[in-house]
Parts: C-alpha cells; sequence; structure tokens
C-alpha cells in the first residue's frame, strides 16, 4: 500500500525514470518496512535484498514493467505496490525482432564531454599501427599442440623475463584445430580468429606450433605467408626437439624487442572492447553508463570501440537500432537478434536463458533487464558497423561484433578483431585477463571495489546520478589511457590472460 505521509524511518530507493514501475532498494528491507519513492512512500510487503526491485505502484497481471524508462518484462501475477519483484512475478513475453522503418540520421552527436588526453604512450608498428604491450606469442595451430606451446611459452618468459619492454612470452592455447570439417564455419570462426591474435598488434612476434596431421594446418591460417617461424612436431622428431628449437628462434625473437620504445601515440588509435561479467542490478546503474561515458570520449577523439554478447542485447535491440548511421546497419542488428533466436531454439535453449544463478541472485530477474543495462556501456555514439565474430573492426567510433554473451567467448573475437584495450565491468566479482590486451577490471559498487581491492582497478560505485557518471567516466578514461600507456592492469599483475583464450566453438565435432 502507499502512505501519503513520510516517516522518520523511510529506506531510500536507487534514482529512477520518473515512468519506472519499480525501484531498487539501498539496502536489506524487511517486511513492514516503509519505503521512500517519488509517489510517496510505500511499505514493503516482502523482505527485500539490497539491489532488488520493489513495486512503486501496482502493476496488473499480463501488463509490461517498466526501468530504466524501458520494458524489463511482463508481471505474471498482479503485483501491488511494496511488493518484491524478480522470478516469481515477473518474465518476458513474446518478442519478435524487426525494426520500424529507417528515418536517417538525428541531431549531431554531442560527447557528454571532451577527452581529457590527445596522446597515450604505445609502440608504433613498421607497418603504422599502434600497440599498448609488447608480447611474444606461441600459437598452437591445434590442441594437440597446446602443451607443448605451453612448455616453450613457460621456459621462455623465464628466460627473457628481464629483456626491456618485453611483457611476456604467451601459449595462445585452444582446444580446437582438428576434428571439425573444413570450410564450416565453425572451421572458418577458428581460423579468423588465430589469424586476429597472429596478426594482433600487441603481438611483435609470433611462433606457431603444429602437431603436423592437424585438419587446422599452419597455411590455412596464415596462407602463403607461413614461413621459418612454424614448427612442426612430428617433424621435428617429438616433444623435446621442438621445445629446443622453439627455444632458439624466440631468443632471437626477444633480442629484436629490446630496442623497441615507447612514444606518443594519438589516443584515436586505441580500439576498446566493452565487457560485462557477474552483472549486478547496480551494473545498469553505476559501471555500465559510467563506461559509456568514457567511451563517448573515444569516440570523440577518433577512437574505436567494439560492443558484442548479441544475447545480452536482446530486448534492448531497439535502442540500438535506432542509433543505426545506416539503414543496413540497423537491419543488421534485426538479422543478428532473428539468428540467436533460431539458433538457441535448435539447442533446446532460450534467451531468456542467459542471466546466470549470480545474475539472478544480484537482482537481475530476465534477459530484457540485463541487456537494457549492457547496452549502456556503449554510450550514446552512433552505430556505425556490425561486424561478424573475430572480423577486423575498421570503422571509427562504435562497432557491433557478433559474439556470444560467455565472456571469455566474446572477448576472444574482440582481441581478434583487433581490441588493443579492454574493460570489463562486474556486478559479482567476475576475475579475467585478455592477453596480449589489457583488461581493466571496473566494480558497480564500493562494497565489491573492497572486497575484492586485488582483482578490481576502478570503483564506479558512487556513480549513481548523471553528473557523477560524467565525472566518474572522465576518470575512467583517463585510467584506461594510463593502461594503454604500460600501467599494469590488476588481471594482469596476478597472470590472467592466457587460459581465458576461447574461440567460439560452433558446428559438430566428428
Amino acid at each position: 500500500m502507499t502512505a501519503t505521509a513520510p516517516t522518520d524511518a523511510v529506506e531510500p530507493l536507487v534514482p529512477m525514470e520518473g515512468t519506472d514501475d519499480v525501484g531498487l532498494v539501498v539496502s536489506d528491507v524487511g517486511r513492514g518496512t516503509p519505503i521512500r519513492t517519488a509517489g510517496g512512500v510505500v511499505t514493503a510487503l516482502d523482505d527485500i535484498p539490497a539491489g532488488h526491485k520493489v513495486a512503486v505502484r501496482a502493476v496488473a497481471a499480463g501488463a509490461p514493467v517498466r526501468k530504466y524508462g524501458e520494458v524489463i518484462g511482463i508481471a505474471r501475477d498482479d503485483i501491488p505496490a511494496g511488493a518484491h519483484v524478480h522470478l516469481h512475478n515477473l518474465g518476458v513475453g513474446s518478442h519478435t525482432a524487426g525494426g520500424a522503418a529507417f528515418h536517417g540520421a538525428g541531431p549531431a552527436w554531442r560527447s557528454p564531454a571532451a577527452p581529457p588526453r590527445e596522446h597515450f604512450m604505445g609502440y608504433r608498428r613498421p607497418d603504422g599501427r599502434a600497440a599498448t604491450r609488447n608480447y611474444i606469442a606461441v600459437l598452437p595451430t591445434v590442441n594437440c599442440s597446446a602443451t607443448v606451446a605451453r612448455m616453450v611459452a613457460q621456459t621462455a618468459n623465464a628466460a627473457h623475463a628481464g629483456v626491456p619492454g618485453l611483457d611476456g612470452v604467451i601459449a595462445l592455447t585452444h582446444d580446437l584445430g582438428c576434428g571439425m570439417a573444413e570450410g564450416t564455419t565453425g572451421d572458418d570462426i577458428l581460423r579468423r580468429t588465430l589469424r586476429g591474435y597472429a596478426g594482433h598488434a600487441n603481438i611483435v612476434a609470433v611462433l606457431t606450433i603444429s602437431l603436423g596431421c592437424e585438419v587446422n594446418q599452419p597455411e590455412n591460417v596464415f596462407g602463403a605467408h607461413v614461413g621459418a617461424d612454424t614448427l612442426g612436431i612430428q617433424e621435428l622428431g617429438g616433444t623435446a626437439a621442438t621445445v629446443n628449437a622453439a627455444l632458439e628462434r624466440i631468443a632471437a625473437m626477444a633480442a629484436g624487442v629490446a630496442g623497441l620504445r615507447r612514444e606518443p601515440i594519438p589516443v584515436s588509435e586505441l580500439v576498446l572492447g566493452l565487457q560485462c561479467g557477474g552483472s549486478d542490478a547496480y551494473s545498469g546503474l553505476t559501471a555500465n553508463p559510467t563506461l559509456g561515458v568514457a567511451a563517448d570520449l573515444l569516440v570523440a577523439a577518433g577512437g574505436r570501440v567494439i560492443l558484442g554478447e548479441t544475447p545480452e542485447i536482446y530486448g534492448a535491440e531497439h535502442l540500438l537500432r535506432n542509433r543505426a548511421a545506416t539503414e543496413e546497419v540497423g537491419r543488421r542488428i534485426d538479422e543478428l537478434i532473428f539468428w540467436w533466436q533460431g539458433y538457441t531454439a535448435r539447442n533446446g535453449a532460450a534467451l531468456d536463458s542467459n542471466p546466470s544463478k549470480g545474475n539472478k541472485a544480484g537482482g537481475i530477474t530476465t534477459i530484457w533487464e540485463k541487456s537494457l543495462g549492457a547496452v549502456l556501456k556503449a554510450g550514446t555514439s552512433p552505430l556505425n558497423d556490425v561486424v561478424a565474430y573475430a572480423e577486423p573492426v575498421t570503422a571509427a567510433g562504435l562497432t557491433f561484433m557478433d559474439t556470444p554473451g560467455y565472456d571469455p567467448v566474446s572477448a576472444t573475437g574482440m582481441v581478434a578483431g583487433g581490441a588493443n584495450l579492454l574493460a570489463f565491468t562486474t556486478g559479482r566479482g567476475s576475475v579475467f585477463g585478455s592477453r596480449p590486451t589489457p583488461c581493466l577490471k571496473i566494480s558497480t559498487t564500493s562494497r565489491l571495489f573492497e572486497h575484492m581491492r586485488g582483482d578490481m582497478d576502478f570503483d564506479a560505485g558512487p556513480a549513481l546520478s548523471r553528473d557523477d557518471q560524467i565525472r566518474y567516466g572522465i576518470r575512467l578514461f583517463e585510467d584506461l589511457v594510463d593502461m594503454a600507456s604500460g600501467t599494469p592492469s590488476k588481471s594482469e599483475t596476478l597472470g590472467f590472460g592466457t587460459e581465458e583464450i576461447v574461440p567460439w566453438r560452433m558446428g559438430a565435432v566428428v
């Protein structure tokens, strides 16, 4: 019920849109507790955990429920004011991909603030590309050569730890490369991903390790460019011979790194991949919109930004479609949603299966709600391009890449597409790295930041208002530029980043 007179014992809500049917409680609320809303005071009808939703007005069964000013689901039952709104009384209804007619560009886009930095300190490659790190990579063509690649990288990394400017020797291991028919979608995705890693700006040199009999031969990855930096285990006579030969090659590569120096490079040459994982109800209220401001600043500076995780724009795709620079870009978003609806259905799943157990414990109820918060990472700039998984990202401004919502798979595609920075928001506390690309972790609450200080790089918890999001977004942009310039992220210091390389596995394994 709604009270007309305020009391001294009311619990506050997180600031909300005037059209919202729900608000988020700041702390755990017991049944019978008065809660202050924009329309007065409601009494909690249930025990409501911190960060979860409470109905600020009555919603009839079958009616839409709004948060962020958008529909996050459909009421399963009549929901009275003051009720806890979650899995028991909120779900998703029918949803058909397809948007309204394209009306052309709207008003000229304006960044929320001016970019505070014009340059970062990076490495300029001979072909002109900009790098934020210097890694030597050992690339297995197949899972059967992954262990040898790891042995080589571990030994070489220890041997060359003191080389100036060398960030490390890493093994780009994966569990694919054979058992898939040539020419299939899954086979093409793997080769495109490995090609993207091998040619990444942050890889100063690469050594390929092949077993010899696999489907994914080195020439399938590199074409006619296969050269001396490829070794075959079967050809060389086994593991020990391959490791010894590889260490000799890497010693020569490391000697060539010692003379490289960082130099000022325009921030327009940064390529930022956006990720969120272990999301909670605060993801769409603090960290994601704060990252969106930083993304807008990079776009304003002429840089490139990548949004992905297609299942996590489901229910919010209209917001991206409405920002499409061309009719074709908007149509491509709808085509992706249509494909994912069929893909999940063929595999006995649904897109609303996406919110994880942790997401739900953190207050997220439906995929629509999760998606509406997730797209805020991309800020407000026009959507200029849509690319397939692991395809090179070449357009200035915001690009959408078709990736799964699973963070390691999504980040792998972005790195293969050229991301030389990653920003990763989390509400539950994901631990993640993405070598050769540095990854900055952003907490949705100060409580999480303090609890996992060894893993979190940036606290977005205080950024609940738009003014604070802009202020913290500017700080976040500067932290990203610092990371691009060589400041190590927490995940780099901890050694994350090689086990997390997970190419998208698609199709039959035969």
